[in-house]
């Protein structure tokens, strides 16, 4: 059985549509089971889910992948079968994706500002039906109007942290969210915990911590993760009676080499999780 629990679609940054998603899932990688995990939003469940049965033979995961900080960290935080109208989760939810909008025209005029001709229309217009738009989508505008060649380079040089045209924004925190993805009824695994920022501030203890306050795995195969990060984290797992998982954070064509079903998860590791 073939399982990727870590995927987005246009309602956030990714660029298949969640119907598209679905479809390639199945009949180019072969998935028989799939989860939809977008930015901060469910808004492509129903999509993907009217697709799912349509093609047949594959099973949709719901999902969700929330921006959280801890200890001044960027740590992604993924969240399974849960009530989406939770109102707490909501209202949080709100408020993230409210801190990515206020942060677009503050980008914009950073960028204006270096020389980079582009407006918050032009951000509007690539992102199409996103439920926001983020880095991606400024990455994505840089690039239609020809001043860079990729969303890797826009990061690499502008749109990170400690870039000139970085802006911070609002994100949960962990903890918090944990909880709130617990009482919804979900189940909360750490994305990719040693990609980037979070490596610094996520550890054994840590881990131990946070799966007192509700969470149940770690993303553990995942591309950003070396063979001695992956040996590593699954050893802390085991200890803590975590689950491991592992998936693609396919993007389609907004992230290179991160195709689907390039990472799995065990079979008797997501029959844990949904457990």
């Amino acid at each position: 059985m073939r399982i990727d629990l870590h995927t987005h679609s246009t309602r956030s940054d990714g660029t298949d549509s969640p119907a598209d998603l679905v479809r390639h899932a199945r009949e180019d990688a072969g998935l028989d089971i799939v989860a939809l995990t977008d930015h901060d939003s469910t808004a492509g469940w129903e999509e993907a889910q009217a697709a799912a049965d349509e093609v047949g033979g594959i099973r949709l995961v719901r999902g969700i992948e929330i921006s959280t900080r801890y200890e001044g960290a960027s740590v992604h935080l993924l969240g399974y079968e849960f009530d989406p109208a939770y109102p707490p989760l909501v209202e949080e939810l709100e408020r993230v994706l409210g801190g990515r909008d206020d942060r677009l025209p503050l980008t914009i005029a950073r960028l204006n500002e270096l020389g980079y001709a582009i407006t918050e229309d032009d951000v509007h217009a690539v992102a199409a039906d996103a439920i926001s738009s983020g880095r991606p989508h400024i990455a994505d505008a840089l690039i239609a109007k020809g001043y860079i060649a990729s969303r890797e380079e826009a990061f690499a040089t502008l749109l990170s942290p400690g870039k000139p045209a970085y802006v911070d924004r609002y994100a949960a925190d962990l903890q918090r969210a944990i909880e709130l993805l617990a009482a919804a009824g979900g189940r909360a695994v750490i994305a990719h915990p040693w990609a980037r920022e979070s490596r610094e501030v996520l550890d054994l203890e840590v881990f131990a911590a946070l799966g007192e306050s509700g969470l149940v795995g770690i993303e553990v195969d995942h591309n950003d993760h070396d063979e001695h990060d992956r040996a590593t984290l699954a050893g802390m797992a085991d200890e803590l009676g975590l689950i491991a998982t592992g998936s693609s954070d396919y993007h389609g064509t907004g992230k290179v080499g991160f195709p689907l079903g390039a990472n799995l998860t065990d079979p008797e590791q997501f029959a844990r999780l949904l457990d």
